[in-house]
């Protein structure tokens, strides 16, 4: 399991046109992006006590969540991932549901998971039965991503981040969503070993400063 360094900004709409411009100069696009952007949709698991989103919020140094997500409204390839920190860095482990399972678990149809080949998904299966996991709300947002080899350097603009409240059905077009409060624009920065100097230069901005930002806790500011 590869654990990988992230830096996250807020940013401002100019800081947003003046990367832009930077970074389609030195990287290459992302091949599932459709004019340089995608749209994602993400259905995110936590229990009743809040366990995902409370150790977030304070800051616990090796924390996990579980979500289901796909691309461009799209669903005819769907990941299940476990997001998983520790001491500032992070992994993830991936696998592939049909729109079938997304469909099963999202009603509470889970029998079928304890007999997956997938090991993530007989995990996902293990911790809706012991920790009660339950899905709990849709994150929609735009993105734009810029790829760097060297170093294995991925950067992204994420913005019109949105909530799905309590609707959990991420699979139907019809779910409404709204803006999540005053979400902020955001800058990614992830990498392996290192993160070249031209990156480092590009991505420093005046006045931004790294900082824990989560998508899913800002989409639970209603509840």
């Amino acid at each position: 399991m590869t654990y990988r360094h992230e830096w996250k900004h807020e940013i401002t709409l100019f800081d947003v046109i003046t990367l832009r411009q930077r970074l389609r100069a030195v990287t290459r696009p992302d091949v599932h992006a459709i004019d340089g952007r995608y749209m994602i949709r993400s259905l995110y698991f936590d229990n009743l006590s809040n366990k995902a989103l409370r150790e977030k919020l304070d800051g616990i140094s090796r924390r996990e969540k579980f979500r289901i997500r796909y691309y461009n409204r799209d669903p005819s390839l769907i990941h299940l991932e476990k997001k998983s920190k520790l001491d500032g860095l992070g992994t993830k482990e991936s696998a592939v549901l049909t729109a079938e399972e997304a469909q099963a678990i999202v009603d509470g149809n889970c029998e079928w998971m304890s007999e997956s080949k997938e090991p993530l998904v007989k995990e996902l299966h293990d911790k809706m039965y012991f920790q009660q996991l339950r899905p709990k709300t849709i994150v929609d947002y735009i993105r734009e991503p810029f790829i760097f080899p060297a170093g294995n350097v991925r950067v992204t603009i994420d913005y019109d981040i949105r909530t799905g409240l309590r609707c959990t059905d991420f699979l139907n077009p019809d779910c409404i969503t709204i803006p999540a409060g005053n979400a902020p624009i955001i800058l990614e920065v992830k990498w392996d070993d290192y993160l070249p100097d031209l990156i480092r230069d590009i991505v420093q901005l005046d006045g931004c400063r790294t900082q824990a930002f989560s998508k899913y806790a800002a989409c639970r500011i209603y509840g």
